[in-house]
């Protein structure tokens, strides 16, 4: 065999190695650094990896609070609309900060609450940190105080159980293992695969996340004395606009309606196996 030919195929061998040894390299650094992310939820209690401390959270929040109601159209301009969200979720937020001071807890967000001027984008979401959006296109649906509360409280949760910087911190680690695969293949196909993949592990963890706030919603609806079951009521809105030619962009992270009607049922029956108090409201 020609000498050059072997010498260009120990040059390749050798590439590969050096490739291989960094990739390994960054996907192991990536890994510690995620397994080093660890905070103890001030609300819950438990131990969670987080990429974001709970300021940090609240300054991201207001950062980008500019941006998403630009990307809205502004707030809504019926001020009594605004003050009915206010003051069904500051009642939500009033039995939860009297439930943790029991507990010796605290709640260390201050929420916001903003109605948006989107009459097409059927949605509610929340930023770390503790603000809160819902569009009109959504908020014109419900029917009952009660839903409007579990809207709320839904998104309440997601703050309270640090949603978005656990999501951050598994970002992280994907981006760096993409970056390793990146450099172990070689090209930019194995990035953009595993890419895909990782995607799709956080998009899992992001519909369980979901559920986690469906049950705090849950919850708070009745801490502060509304029905439960007013959730499943957004439920049938949710699956009923999915067919009116308006996709809702809730769908987009948040699963099946039909799927969470039935969990969400099973939870009150198991949290809550004693009738539930007669006066609640809808």
């Amino acid at each position: 065999m020609p000498r050059y030919i072997r010498s260009a195929r120990g040059s390749r061998n050798s590439s590969f190695k050096m490739r291989l040894v960094i990739a390994v390299g960054i996907a192991l650094f990536s890994f510690i650094s995620y397994m080093m992310k660890g905070d103890v939820n001030e609300i819950t209690g438990e131990k969670q990896r987080v990429a974001l401390t709970e300021r940090q959270e609240i300054v991201l929040g207001l950062q980008a609070l500019p941006t998403i109601i630009k990307r809205h159209h502004g707030e809504h301009p019926d001020q009594k609309s605004q003050d009915y969200v206010d003051r069904v979720g500051n009642r939500l937020l009033q039995s939860l900060n009297k439930s943790l001071q029991s507990q010796g807890r605290r709640n260390p967000y201050q929420f916001d609450f903003h109605l948006l001027n989107d009459d097409q984008v059927i949605n509610a979401f929340a930023l770390p940190g503790g603000q809160i959006f819902l569009t009109a296109a959504l908020y014109q649906q419900l029917e009952t105080e009660g839903q409007l509360a579990g809207v709320l409280g839904h998104e309440i949760g997601h703050v309270l159980s640090r949603h978005g910087a656990q999501q951050m911190a598994k970002q992280e680690l994907t981006q760096g293992l993409v970056g390793a695969a990146g450099v172990a293949g070689g090209d930019v196909s194995s990035a953009q695969m595993a890419q895909m993949i990782g995607s799709m592990v956080n998009m899992k963890y992001g519909r369980s996340d979901e559920l986690e706030s469906d049950r705090w919603g849950i919850d708070l609806m009745i801490m502060a004395g509304y029905d439960p079951y007013a959730m499943t009521g957004v439920m049938d809105i949710l699956k009923r606009s999915a067919g009116a030619g308006k996709q809702p962009e809730i769908f987009s992270t948040h699963p099946d309606p039909g799927n969470r009607i039935e969990q969400i049922k099973n939870y009150i029956q198991k949290s809550y196996p004693a009738n539930l108090p007669s006066d609640l409201e809808p």
